[in-house]
């Protein structure tokens, strides 16, 4: 029982500030949960961790609550899944109310502006790290099969134009389809 809430408390800590100190959007904030859970903690593997995103990228709303739930459902069950919700939606919650008490102020003032600007800049960096470093995985692994799905991922969105949830789908329907065909090979 120490132990279980030894965990929650550090994911709830944990959540806390990386949504506290994380600007740009749900893949930032997975990219540092991803540090943090899987290359700091140990309490997930990487495989598994690419799992996890790409539950949370599929079901609806924002992907940082989404990617919380699902790691703190992994790590603690439902409790951890409301302590990593709740640590994840506090600080947004308090920055937006603060904000919207001097909107009026912020929305006319240049440096403010150029800050956010700059962090534009940041967020494209982080997010590039993000792609590398789960593509790095993917192809670190070998799996042809995975690297193809990838690619053909990567063209349908970025050459094609095709929607991100179409890509989604398809995506999750050749996973079913290779589960069913590997779980038939491992019965023979």
């Amino acid at each position: 029982m120490k132990n279980k809430k030894k965990v929650l408390s550090k994911l709830f800590l944990s959540t806390l500030y990386l949504s506290a100190f994380t600007f740009g959007g749900g893949y930032v904030i997975v990219t540092l949960m991803k540090k943090k859970f899987v290359d700091e903690y140990h309490w997930i593997e990487e495989d598994e961790m690419l799992d996890l995103v790409a539950i949370a990228q599929s079901s609806p709303g924002a992907i940082a609550v989404n990617g919380a739930i699902v790691v703190g459902y992994k790590l603690a069950g439902v409790t951890g899944a409301f302590v990593s919700i709740a640590g994840t939606i506090i600080p947004p919650f308090l920055i937006i109310a603060l904000i919207s008490l001097f909107y009026n102020a912020f929305r006319e003032n240049y440096i403010i502006a150029q800050l956010l600007e700059g962090m534009q800049a940041g967020v494209g960096a982080v997010i590039a790290s993000v792609v590398f470093d789960m593509g790095e995985g993917i192809v670190r692994s070998k799996n042809t099969g995975s690297v193809l799905i990838m690619l053909g991922a990567f063209a349908a969105s970025c050459i094609f134009d095709v929607n991100v949830v179409c890509i989604v789908i398809a995506c999750l329907l050749i996973g079913v389809v290779r589960t069913l065909i590997n779980e038939r090979r491992n019965k023979r």
